[in-house]
């Protein structure tokens, strides 16, 4: 029924605009299938977000994390090795953490399929409140889409009574889809945990406010800004139930003239969005 639903509605899209898939791109409009593309780059986005972040902790000079990482997100089949292996780094000094998911696919506990490298940069700073992480991609897919470049994001302890991280992470990356298309994207995606910041060792209890905006180069150089204008919540809690993270939130995008909405729902772990265009509302799936 929900395949039903999503190759109606995109049938619908395509015959309200009556053309095909380059003509209405060059002419500006927005398609579910489109937003479909958009946000599977969101999901690798996070999950990336999840990988990194977890992988912190107090021995890498981290204040506020333990003294191992969260592996509850990572499964057996990604190896991680660190740099030095052991003993405290002098200050300022590199820790370079390689996570190998392999290069034959290592399925996530959310079901995403990973493969290839990433390889996190923390120097190490025991006193700092603010750190600049940066990972870089080799040869890494997620589900199929090949992700490159050298990014960063910072974590900082907030002011507030709780001192909880929030996390800006730069975006500036290329997307390539199977099909040989390639996405580009440069923003910020800022991340801030909502709940779950007093088990620090626990993953599953954590929920992560995101804010931000980007833009999206699409195959054809149309660009497309999106904006989160309902922060977007991420439930680690989905994984125990094999669904995408994201649960609820809205994100605004617009391209020329035309203004759409993405709907990820109620805060229920499914796979379901609603897309809006010109008031018609469409429903379509999401994630792997």
């Amino acid at each position: 029924m929900k395949t039903t639903q999503f190759i109606l509605g995109l049938a619908l899209a395509i015959t309200f605009f009556s053309c095909n898939r380059d003509d209405y791109e060059d002419r500006g409009t927005i398609t579910s299938e489109e937003m479909q593309l958009n946000a599977k780059i969101d999901i690798a986005s996070d999950d990336v977000s999840n990988i990194v972040e977890e992988q912190l902790t107090v021995d890498d000079g981290i204040v506020g994390r333990g003294t191992t990482s969260a592996v509850q997100f990572l499964p057996a089949c990604a190896v991680v090795t660190r740099v030095p292996e052991t003993g405290v780094p002098a200050v300022g000094q590199n820790i370079v953490k390689t996570i190998n998911f392999g290069t034959t696919g290592c399925e996530m506990p959310n079901r995403n399929v990973l493969k290839g490298v990433i390889i996190i940069t923390i120097p190490y700073l025991p006193n700092a409140t603010t750190h600049t992480i940066t990972y870089q991609f080799v040869n890494f897919y997620h589900n199929a889409i090949k992700f490159d470049g050298t990014k960063t994001f910072s974590r900082t302890m907030s002011a507030a009574v709780d001192g909880h991280p929030i996390v800006t992470m730069n975006m500036d990356l290329n997307a390539t889809f199977p099909n040989g298309n390639v996405y580009t994207r440069v923003g910020t995606r800022v991340r801030e945990i909502i709940e779950g910041m007093n088990t620090p060792a626990v993953l599953i209890d954590n929920i992560y406010k995101i804010t931000g905006s980007w833009t999206t180069t699409f195959p054809n150089t149309t660009v497309q800004t999106s904006t989160i204008t309902t922060p977007l919540n991420v439930k680690m809690s989905c994984m125990s139930v094999n669904k995408p993270l994201l649960v609820s939130g809205v994100i605004t995008i617009t391209r020329n003239n035309n203004v759409a909405t993405l709907d990820y729902g109620d805060g229920t772990c499914d796979n379901l969005a609603t897309f809006t265009l010109n008031g018609v509302a469409y429903q379509i799936t999401f994630g792997n």
